[in-house]
């Protein structure tokens, strides 16, 4: 049987080649579309550019200078950089991953702004850590739905990337851009970098051999290579393009998988329920009758303050530090509980998850009652030794674990365990952001200082070996008329510790790319109280060094412990 054949009553489905199609074919053009669509980039000459040019600015702001301002410098024309190049690409970001930059920008200002070590290295990790989930979640914008399970994932998948994508996009490039649509070849890169490597050893070679030959060409090739700064070049282009294959990377990662489609989705968890109703609330009212009776048989330990520093035989140090490992033992490993059962906890009806709510919310509170304790017995120890690091920390520390606690309670009850991980992220964040407001040094400083108005003891060393945020604080004491002479005397040395570890000879090249705030607020205060301290001396022959006061009392700068519990044995 013949087919009959099908009349074209459309005119437009006839197909006319135009001119330059007849010649090259539409598969000269449709694959080269496809191609740049597949590799995520379109323009890869000025891709790799930019890399480059963000390598190099890695190079300028840091060879040869600690981190100062250079990290936020850095970090910022990373991001502008990164956000032009895939901006004029067609990747528009998400409006919540906006929201990334408001931490971003606080805590890169704060690492030159500040010198106490915790903040600075909450600064730094925070400054990483916003923008790294800016990159991850460029296009998606929903890591604020992200599980424990999401961010872990995005993460190893973002340094993953950071390493792999870089050769895939070459791979990929090499074979997609070998012609261009014209006909003609593309600049052939590639061969340019294999003709070098090939070229100089052969010319390094043939200039030694003539070298050895002329004596005045030899001097003339040492005059013009200096075999130390070539060194130093070849460091210096191996860090470059260290930088920009690790930066190009993100970039790729952020242009191809940024659009968070295997983000958990909404009403699911990570992990599939699969421990009975049953089961968790035996565990979690084993847990609160253990709670309850240890509150109940400890309340007078607890909460008896004072009265009861001394009970078999505990001192304040040892009070705080014990109230300091329960907080560590009870109050984390509670909240671990209470997320990873809320997690694989199969709760099937309205009365079961009004049951486990009640029960998670009885567990809050009452180590909600040991975080009280264990804030006091910080606060009795604050009382008695002062200011530390050591026993601030755990202040703050306390309350933000406390609102994270009760956060994990109410999204329990509302069934929004979605939210776990996310109000995890906010509490550290939060800790680190009141850490830096709070200024832990300076609020030492003038703490300790005020206690010694009131017959407390001022811990010379302690103080002398805080970082450079206390200095100014230290020299608005020092001016004060109000001081008593002895509390006057022991700040002057403190100071004047200062200022010996200020004046030690030592040749620097760091310029402004290593610029502090707090340490050029140091030395104009350093600078303005020089002339008030020229009664004091500096025993620095043998160690520790020593300053002498106008009066003769004789203080160490510096002490191996110097936030000790008992005030350098001096209380």
């Amino acid at each position: 049987m013949k087919s009959k054949k099908q009349p074209i009553t459309n005119i437009e489905a006839i197909a006319i080649p135009s001119a330059q199609e007849s010649v090259l074919g539409p598969v000269a053009q449709v694959p080269a579309m496809k191609s740049r669509e597949k590799i995520g980039i379109k323009q890869p000459n000025r891709f790799w550019v930019i890399v480059l040019l963000l390598g190099w600015a890695f190079d300028l702001l840091f060879w040869k200078q600690k981190v100062g301002v250079n990290f936020a410098l850095l970090l910022t024309i990373c991001l502008i950089g990164g956000v032009y190049l895939l901006f004029t690409e067609g990747y528009k970001p998400a409006r919540s991953s906006l929201w990334l930059l408001l931490p971003f920008v606080f805590f890169a200002v704060i690492t030159f702004l500040r010198q106490e070590p915790l903040t600075i290295f909450l600064a730094y990790t925070f400054a990483l850590f916003s923008i790294g989930l800016f990159a991850t979640s460029y296009q998606g914008g929903r890591w604020y739905l992200y599980w424990l399970s999401d961010y872990v994932y995005k993460f190893l998948l973002l340094v993953g990337d950071m390493i792999a994508r870089p050769v895939a996009f070459v791979r990929e490039l090499r074979k997609t851009s070998s012609e261009s649509v014209d006909g003609r070849k593309s600049f052939p890169v590639p061969g340019l970098i294999r003709g070098l490597a090939i070229a100089v050893p052969i010319v390094l070679c043939f200039g030694s051999l003539l070298a050895s030959a002329d004596v005045v060409f030899n001097q003339k090739l040492i005059d013009f290579f200096d075999t130390h700064k070539i060194s130093e070049y070849i460091q210096r282009l191996t860090l470059i393009m260290i930088f920009a294959y690790l930066l190009s990377g993100v970039f790729l990662h952020s242009a191809s998988k940024s659009r968070d489609e295997k983000v958990t989705e909404e009403k699911k968890s990570f992990i599939k329920p699969f421990l009975g109703f049953t089961e968790s609330a035996v565990v979690l009212g084993s847990v609160i009758s253990l709670f309850l009776i240890f509150v109940i048989v400890q309340f007078r330990y607890f909460f008896g303050g004072e009265t009861n520093i001394g009970v078999e035989g505990y001192t304040y140090s040892q009070y705080a530090r014990r109230g300091f490992n329960e907080l560590v033992t009870v109050a984390f490993f509670s909240l671990v509980m209470l997320v990873a059962l809320s997690i694989v906890t199969q709760r099937q009806n309205e009365t079961q998850r009004r049951v486990y709510s009640v029960f998670s919310v009885a567990v809050v509170l009452l180590v909600m009652v040991i975080l009280v304790s264990a804030y006091q017995r910080i606060s009795l120890a604050i009382g008695w030794h002062g200011y530390s690091r050591l026993r601030l920390y755990p202040r703050i520390f306390l309350i933000w674990l406390g609102i994270l606690l009760i956060t994990v309670a109410v999204l329990e009850i509302i069934q929004r365990e979605r939210y776990f991980a996310f109000a995890t992220v906010l509490a550290a964040l939060g800790f680190a952001v009141t850490l830096t407001l709070f200024n832990a040094d300076a609020a030492i400083v003038k703490h300790n200082v005020y206690r010694s108005w009131h017959g407390r003891n001022l811990n010379v060393p302690h103080l002398a070996s805080l970082s450079t945020d206390a200095i100014p604080a230290l020299a608005d004491e020092f001016l004060s008329r109000s001081l008593p002479t002895s509390t006057h005397e022991g700040v002057g040395a403190i100071l004047a510790c200062y200022k010996y570890a200020e004046d030690a000879p030592h040749i620097s090249l760091y310029d402004w790319r290593s610029f502090n705030y707090s340490s050029w607020q140091a030395h104009i205060a350093l600078q303005t109280i020089r002339p008030g301290l020229a009664g004091y001396t500096i025993q620095y022959k043998k160690y520790p060094v020593r300053v002498r006061t106008p009066h003769g009392v004789l203080y160490d700068c510096w002490t191996y412990d110097a936030a000790n519990d008992n005030d350098n044995g001096r209380e």
